[in-house]
């Protein structure tokens, strides 16, 4: 019996270069049942004028998704 195994990110990647980069500048839609982090809103837009924000926490946690949010709530297209 022969398993198979879903492509590397390497052989997406060879396949066709574009692919992973485009994920990387796509801004999802939000989510309708999406639970909203007001507080976090709030802190986001404080730092606006910074020059830097950083936004970290461990993989699963909503960055994007609150940053996706963020996003949308403010019209800002990307950062």
């Amino acid at each position: 019996m022969t398993h198979r195994h879903a492509p590397s990110t390497a052989d997406v990647s060879a396949a066709r270069p574009d692919a992973l980069l485009s994920t990387k500048l796509y801004v999802p839609r939000p989510r309708p049942q999406l639970l909203s982090r007001r507080r976090l809103i709030e802190r986001l837009d404080e730092c606006v004028e910074s020059e830097l924000t950083l936004v970290s926490a461990p993989a699963g946690f909503g960055k994007t998704t609150l940053l996706a949010e963020w996003s949308h709530r403010s019209g800002r297209a990307g950062v």
